[in-house]
Order: structure tokens, then C-alpha cells, then sequence
């Protein structure tokens, strides 16, 4: 299992899903995202670079450790860095993301109209224009385009199997996001499946609802136990109470 944790954070912040993991059997690799913890880099790119370590981290554990199944769960940050790996990482088993973003632009305007106290509609019309002149800086600074950091399309070009975690009472990004992600995956195959618990806030399941966010957790890992390519398909996108 690869752990991957939110932005600001390092491995320490996945203990926890770690823990949990350990007494259900798994190993689990806790790596710091590039510019977080003791992992170089000067810029995290939300996905755009990212997407890649995780498939050098993928390879080194299969060929070090040729284990059955592979799979990952990452929070916030880490769950959107997991899902845009997908599409060049197309062997894990199945993942589990908690409170991701649908794409770098949305989380831009979430950042932006939380700072104003309003709602999703001030992002992306009154604060639009500070968006797009953040997004040509950062290509300009930088050389890199964050319109490419979007687990929404990622998704759609894999075939991995996806639990969605999203708390109802998120305001950091609101589950929103999430449900943008399952819309655009209704007809995909296999499963891309929501969970919205009514209590959690961000990144806040394991909290709320401890049993059944271990339920639904280990029981989406040993439901998925081979690879994609390796099972039947069936349509099953959905929201699940």
C-alpha cells in the first residue's frame, strides 16, 4: 500500500491510515512528496510532476518485492496526486482517495472564494481573472501548467477501480469535487464509487465514523484483489449512502 499524505504535511500525517493498514495485514510505504518533508524538490505541482514518482515508487516495490496487488490511498494533496498517477500507473489494484480535488483550477477557485466568505459561484466569476493570472505566472516562473494537475481526467483515462471519500461538511474542498470526479465516470469501468460521510469534514472520515471508514477501506482493498486488466468489467459508478 502506498500512503500518500495532503499538502503542508509528510508521511508522519498518514500514521494513522498506516496503523490500520499494518494490523489488516499490509505493508505500506509512506513517502514525502517532492518539497515536502525530507524529499527535495523547491515546487510541489500538485500532479503535474508528482504522478511520476508515484509510478517509480510503484516500480520499485513490484520489482523488489513482486507482492500479488499494489494499492493506494491518498488524503487531500496526496489523494489528488494519486489519482492523476492512474492513467501511467495502470497495475495498481484498486485506490482510495480522500477529499481530492477535481482539477488544480477548481481547487484554485475553492482557495480563492473561501478567503472572501462566499460561495463557489465568486470563484469562478469575480476571482476568475486572478486564477488565470496565477496559472500564466506559475508557466511563465516556473514552465509549469497547472491546467494539467486534474484527477477528473485522469480518472477517466484509467481503469483502476476508485473509492471517492469525501465529507459532507468539507469547506476546505468541498465534496463538490468529488462528485465532479464520479460525474464524469459514471459509464467508465470498473467501479468508481463515492462515499460522502454527513459528519466528516476535511479529510476528517476516519474521525467521524471510524468503524465504518475501516469497513469500507479494507473492504474496497480485498474486493479488488488483481489488477484491472486481470478482472471482469462491469459498470458500477456510483454514490454510496
Amino acid at each position: 500500500m502506498i500512503l500518500l499524505h495532503g499538502h503542508t504535511d509528510n508521511r508522519a500525517g498518514m500514521l494513522g491510515n498506516a496503523d490500520l493498514l499494518l494490523r489488516h495485514g499490509y505493508a505500506v510505504l509512506l513517502p514525502d512528496a517532492r518539497a515536502h518533508g525530507t524529499s527535495g524538490g523547491d515546487l510541489a505541482t500538485y500532479g503535474v510532476r508528482e504522478a511520476d514518482d508515484i509510478r517509480r515508487w510503484f516500480d520499485w516495490i513490484e520489482q523488489a518485492q513482486a507482492p500479488r496487488c499494489i494499492d493506494g490511498l491518498g488524503e487531500s494533496m496526496g489523494a489528488a496526486l494519486l489519482l492523476q498517477s492512474l492513467p501511467t500507473t495502470p497495475g495498481f489494484c484498486a485506490v482510495a482517495a480522500e477529499s481530492s480535488f477535481a482539477s488544480f483550477r477548481e481547487a484554485s477557485y475553492d482557495r480563492l472564494r473561501e478567503k472572501i466568505h462566499e460561495g463557489s459561484w465568486a470563484g469562478r466569476t469575480l476571482l476568475r481573472p486572478a486564477v488565470e493570472a496565477g496559472l500564466l505566472y506559475a508557466r511563465w516562473k516556473y514552465g509549469v501548467d497547472f491546467e494539467r494537475a486534474s484527477p477528473e481526467d485522469a480518472v477517466v483515462a484509467s481503469r483502476v477501480p476508485v473509492l471517492l471519500i469525501h465529507g459532507r461538511k468539507d469547506t476546505n474542498l468541498p465534496p463538490r469535487n468529488s462528485e465532479m470526479i464520479l460525474a464524469r465516470n459514471r459509464a467508465r469501468t470498473p467501479a468508481v464509487v463515492l462515499w460522502e460521510p454527513a459528519e466528516a469534514d476535511h479529510c476528517g472520515a476516519a474521525g467521524a465514523e471510524p468503524e465504518e471508514f475501516e469497513r469500507r477501506l479494507i473492504g474496497w482493498f480485498e474486493s479488488h484483489d488483481a489488477p484491472a486488466g486481470n478482472r471482469d468489467l462491469r459498470p458500477d459508478s456510483k454514490i454510496v449512502p
